[in-house]
């Protein structure tokens, strides 16, 4: 008896972190920026890469809207949301001055948004510093990875909050 009883505890020990695995949110608050130099044609290109489910609700926790960045029918909304978060939490400068990042779209990759911008007119690239307080508002635990790419060379590093700038020269 004691032995069944010992199974059917640790069964339901089983099932029951099986069922907080699944539901359990993702434990690591991370997003990604690419920033590219493209030297042929003289531009920034630049790639934000955050969990959805974050991004969704910082979204909803700071426009005080309903979203859902996978409804086709909201796209052009959502368009709107991401555009005015990024370029509020993502800064860049290049070769010393601020530059303006244009705003090119969004994807949803599997369980991650990538949104795309860019910078035009941008000669060389001697210097960049970005600032990134992507998330933020949400987490304290939050963690950017940002890679900074010219040519052959790549620089990267990982911001902590609530550190927020990395600069490279190249």
């Amino acid at each position: 008896m004691a032995v069944l009883n010992t199974k059917l505890v640790t069964l339901f020990l089983v099932f029951s972190l099986f069922n907080n695995m699944n539901t359990r949110k993702h434990p690591l608050h991370v997003s990604t920026t690419e920033v590219n130099f493209n030297a042929n044609e003289k531009n920034l290109e630049i790639s934000c890469r955050i969990f959805t489910d974050d991004f969704e609700s910082i979204l909803s926790k700071t426009y005080k809207q309903k979203t859902d960045l996978s409804n086709p029918a909201l796209k052009s909304k959502m368009d709107e949301l991401i555009k005015k978060y990024i370029i509020s939490h993502l800064q860049l400068k290049v070769n010393a001055k601020t530059v303006t990042m244009e705003y090119v779209g969004f994807e949803i990759d599997h369980e991650a948004t990538n949104v795309y911008l860019e910078v035009e007119n941008i000669p060389t690239l001697r210097s960049a510093q970005i600032d990134d307080t992507i998330l933020y508002d949400l987490f304290e635990d939050q963690m950017s990875i940002v890679h900074l790419i010219s040519g052959k060379t790549r620089k990267s590093t990982k911001i902590l909050y609530p550190d927020k700038t990395f600069s490279a020269n190249f």
